[in-house]
């Protein structure tokens, strides 16, 4: 018998294999929270250059005067001193209180105006825009009007988040990236970089890495940059955790896993400058892999063949119940270094309770550990109230069972095998595509929430929820429909809707947010589309190294992603139309993938080469299953 017998024979789906599911599916609600966590903790709230104090003429007032006055800002690898940093509003919600760097409001040379619109006498004033106003309030036609990193200030007045208030000294503009200078020739008026660093509306976001590092203006492409650094090492951490987990064990990585992230987090929260925090960041995403590989290793090798596709999908709706509560801690949590060690600690205790779980039964024999299996299974067998039948398990019969396992061992099989042959070497190319392209597009979407003019916390719910259905619907379209229809028209319809939104008026948010919303859960529905699709395309001897170069691809699409958003700066509309043509172009080498449904999975490469000759006839005994029956889940990581 073979091993799924095994399993059977210990109880199947027993009380064992259901409780080490959902110990194993808590720590999935967190990935999300790992993965979109600079959202949030990288949100650009609005800001606009600090307006330095000037000596009063007045001997009468004193004058305080900035200790940083007058030099550079500090690079965003370093900690601002007190002096440079953003005034800190701690409370959500309340009116924000703009004080001059000498921490008075306003300068005794101007004055900020009070909410009730007092000013006081004989005081220049100069207004949003730029431009001096005179005592009685009225202002004067602004000279220039300057932008913030991700938009115009507005009209005067009108800056999102902030109080209609005048301050600062004379001839001194306040804007997100630039500001006047003193006019002392009468000609026109020059400008200048923000010298005194920026102050930012705190009423949203009350501490970011943005607002703590001045990544705006200059350095706001390194808060793309973070992301990606991040992404590479979720890359990293499959090349080097996964192939670790093959030679040491799903748990013992696992455990490491849940370690590392759980100190990186940790460390992360606690960054002392932009460098260190990448460095931090890098490290969790090689943890957030390796323990997301050894989830999905665990699950399918300790769950029987028939329960295998619905335990799958629940897990994977796990991730997509965790984009749902990222939104709601970081609403309650609105600093980012509490937010990040909110979904940091957990993984302790997650490290705390992973002693209890199995090392994979099959594993253990396939590495020359038997007897460990023997004792593995018993101990499940004790479990599931079966402690007689897994008494009967022994070495000999084990190794009798898994003899077909053991000499697949003895092939050798490697990443050439991709390529060698016609018929595969054009399904790789294909999937390649598909893979890049879908993720690329996903995190295009996903990680630039704030550009949807919502509020950035319902618009993460939404685009949670949006997987629930999407999912269900793609689920059934694979059965009855076919694969490559399936994955054709999510990518496409994906695209289409992406495209589409670029000429959408940005007054009509909410057209553009359902649009927004359409394509995500097309995208998420892709994902579990090729995902299948990988693993029925393939045969037996390159199956697990195809999907594993499948999910490289896709990290790599990840990793590029939020690059492409920093050309923005120079061309608005060139983010959003790439992040659309990808998928349309993957639909189009997806369509020249062939149809699986319905067909044996094939066991050798010769199978995979001869079907382009002569078309079997379908098996009717035989269901393709809607998860693989000898390879790990891949999550959307």
């Amino acid at each position: 018998m073979p091993f799924g017998a095994v399993l059977a024979q210990v109880g199947g789906l027993g009380r064992f294999q259901v409780l080490q599911t959902a110990l194993l599916a808590v720590p999935i609600l967190l990935m999300a929270s790992h993965n979109l966590l600079q959202n949030f903790t990288a949100a650009v709230p609005p800001h606009r250059c600090r307006v330095p104090a000037v000596p009063s003429a007045t001997p009468a007032v004193p004058s305080a005067t900035p200790a940083g006055h007058g030099a550079t800002p500090a690079p965003p690898g370093a900690t601002p001193n007190a002096t440079s940093a953003a005034p800190r509003d701690t409370s959500r919600g309340s009116d924000t209180v703009l004080r001059s760097p000498g921490g008075t409001s306003g300068s005794p040379g101007g004055t900020l105006r009070s909410p009730s619109g007092v000013r006081s006498p004989g005081a220049t004033h100069v207004t949003l825009d730029g431009t001096a106003g005179s005592p009685d309030g009225t202002s004067v036609q602004p000279d220039a009007t300057w932008g913030s990193s991700n938009g115009t200030l507005g009209p005067t007045g009108a800056t999102p988040g902030w109080s209609n208030v005048t301050l600062g000294s004379p001839d001194v503009t306040l804007g997100s990236c630039r500001r006047y200078v003193a006019n002392v020739t009468g000609g026109p008026r020059a400008t200048e970089p923000c010298r005194d660093g920026w102050d930012y509306d705190r009423s949203i976001y009350v501490s970011t890495i943005v607002t703590e590092w001045d990544l705006v203006c200059g350095y706001r492409q390194l808060r793309q940059m973070a992301q990606s650094i991040y992404m590479a090492g979720v890359l990293v951490g499959a090349l080097v955790l996964g192939g670790l987990s093959d030679r040491f064990g799903r748990k013992a990585m696992l455990m490491w896993s849940y370690l590392q992230l759980g100190v990186m987090g940790t460390c992360t929260a606690f960054a002392p400058n932009y460098a260190s925090y990448c460095v931090f960041r890098f490290a969790g995403g090689m943890a957030l892999s390796g323990f997301g590989l050894s989830i999905a290793c665990l699950v399918v090798e300790w769950i029987p063949t028939p329960y295998r596709a619905i335990t799958v999908a629940i897990t994977g709706f796990a991730y997509t119940l965790g984009q749902i509560i990222l939104a709601g801690v970081a609403y309650a949590v609105p600093h980012w270094r509490w937010l990040q060690l909110s979904v940091s600690l957990p993984f302790f205790v997650f490290l705390f309770y992973s002693w209890w779980l199995a090392e994979s039964a099959r594993w253990l024999v396939l590495s020359g550990k038997a007897d460990r299996a023997v004792k593995v299974l018993q101990r499940v067998a004790a479990f599931n109230n079966r402690k007689e039948e897994g008494e009967k398990i022994t070495v000999e019969m084990l190794k009798s069972n898994m003899k077909e396992e053991l000499a697949a061992l003895k092939s050798s099989y490697t990443v050439s095998d991709l390529v060698r042959t016609p018929v595969i070497r054009h399904i790789f190319f294909c999937l390649s595509i598909v893979w890049f392209s879908i993720s690329f597009s996903y995190y295009g979407l996903a990680m630039d929430l704030q550009n949807f003019g919502v509020s950035i916390y319902l618009i993460q719910v939404i685009f949670g929820a949006v997987d629930f259905p999407a999912k269900v619907v793609v689920t059934v379209s694979l059965s009855y429909i076919g694969r490559r229809l399936s994955l054709t028209v999510a990518l496409f319809l994906a695209g289409l809707v992406v495209v589409a939104n670029i000429f959408v008026p940005t007054e009509l948010q909410t057209v553009r947010t359902a649009l927004a919303v359409i394509g995500k859960g097309c995208l998420s529905a892709s994902f579990n589309c090729v995902f299948l699709y990988t693993t029925e395309l393939y045969p037996t001897p390159i199956r697990q190294t195809g999907l594993g170069f499948g999910s490289t691809m896709a990290r790599v699409g990840g990793i590029v992603a939020p690059l492409v958003k920093m050309m923005d700066e120079y061309y608005p509309f060139l983010p959003p139309a790439v992040y659309g043509v990808a998928p349309v172009v993957a639909a189009v080498a997806a369509a020249f993938l062939p149809e699986t449904l319905n067909t044996p999975l094939p066991d050798t490469i010769e199978e995979v080469e001869n079907r382009t000759k002569r078309k079997p006839a379908a098996d009717p005994k035989e269901k393709i299953a809607l998860q693989p029956q000898d390879g790990p889940p891949l999550k959307e990581a």
